[in-house]
């Protein structure tokens, strides 16, 4: 058994037949039971680099080592004794194997841990784009409008106050861009291929309203402000659960274009638009929206926020496979297997890479684990 740790990208790139030991924070812990009635735990944990799926097997060992000592746990006992394994940090122990062409992550043995020696919030990734960046991009799309739309968008995020929650927050709480700036990146990618695009059609005389698309894509997720809050993972609130971020997002912003229309800064027509795009961002019905897109810029918009989500998930499932595999397992969210593709032109390689995310510096890597929390192998 290796007894370094592992960050979970590094992980990641280990192949078949590897063992290894990581530390993360538990996004999901879910009891199931095998085909012979046993037991057995679906289990997600991230760190600064990333998100790593496995199975906890009947026969997998559960320790306290709150004291630097192991203690053995009854996973059957883990509400009489008080332990949250979701949301907290843990150790892990596990080994790579493949099934059905797909490598598999088991862990043989998990830890709980010092949750003050090891707080959860510093595993916690954040885009992979810098905040000045982000910012520097958000505010060019806004740059790109004009009033009213512009000073709707400045009154929303710079005098409301909502700039700091809006660039914190997660993009969902799985899944995709469920991140520290995982919106505000999402949001910043909708508005930049909205803006793209409506100028192409623009110039191919379609009457497209510019500043109503980068509205919208800025705009569109805006109710997750409401929906979803670190926990020290992005969790799901109720209203998130009960209502959804599309009806909250809706709400939150027909109240500042109210106020706006009451003030006689705002057209009516224009602020319907505006909260058209808003309720039908997810394109139909059974995706969530109350309403189908029924004007270009809804359309556009809609087709910008598919795009950016499909693509994020097909990058990060992607990353998960070992070079020498070209497919995902299929995947009943898409309805299908992702392909690697070819690979890019030697021109577009050789362009400088966005900056990768930094895990804060709680362990040192070049320590072997068993010198950082004492466990033994």
């Amino acid at each position: 058994m290796a007894n370094k740790n592992l960050n979970i990208r590094q992980v990641k790139q280990l192949a078949a037949n590897a063992q290894f030991s990581v530390l993360g924070v538990v996004t999901r812990l879910n009891k199931r039971k095998d085909k012979n009635d046993k037991p057995f735990w679906d289990i997600v944990i991230v760190d600064g680099t990333g998100e790593l799926e496995g199975k906890l097997w009947s026969n997998s060992v559960w320790w306290d080592l709150r004291n630097s000592e192991r203690v053995p746990i009854d996973p059957a006992r883990l509400l009489e004794l008080n332990l949250k394994f979701e949301s907290s940090t843990v150790g892990l122990q596990g080994s790579i194997s493949k099934y059905r062409d797909q490598l598999q992550y088991t862990f043989t043995d998990i830890y709980y841990l010092d949750q003050k020696k090891y707080p959860p919030q510093g595993f916690m990734q954040h885009s992979p784009i810098s905040d000045e960046e982000l910012e520097r991009r958000f505010k060019f799309l806004l740059d790109q409008t004009h009033d009213p739309i512009k000073s709707l968008l400045n009154k929303i995020f710079y005098e409301n106050n909502l700039w700091e929650d809006f660039k914190s927050c997660p993009g969902a709480p799985v899944v995709h861009h469920a991140y520290t700036g995982g919106l505000l990146e999402h949001s910043i990618a909708v508005a930049q291929n909205a803006y793209n695009t409506a100028q192409f059609y623009l110039a191919n005389n379609l009457n497209i309203n510019i500043d109503l698309a980068i509205a919208g894509g800025l705009l569109h997720d805006l109710g997750k402000l409401d929906a979803y809050a670190w926990d020290p993972v992005p969790r799901m609130l109720a209203p998130g659960n009960v209502l959804g971020h599309i009806t909250m997002g809706y709400h939150k912003i027909a109240k500042f274009l109210d106020e706006e229309i009451a003030a006689g800064n705002f057209d009516e027509t224009l602020a319907l638009a505006l909260e058209h795009i808003i309720l039908s961002h997810h394109g139909r019905r059974e995706y969530g929206s109350p309403v189908i897109p029924a004007i270009p810029e809804a359309i556009i918009v809609s087709a910008a926020d598919n795009t950016d989500f499909e693509v994020f998930c097909w990058k990060n499932k992607i990353d998960g496979l070992e070079a020498t595999q070209d497919f995902t397992e299929h995947m009943p969210l898409f309805d299908r297997r992702f392909w690697r593709g070819v690979s890019q032109p030697q021109a577009q390689a050789s362009q400088a890479p966005q900056p990768e995310p930094e895990p804060d510096k709680i362990l040192d890597d070049s320590q072997p684990l068993t010198q950082q929390i004492k466990l033994n192998f």
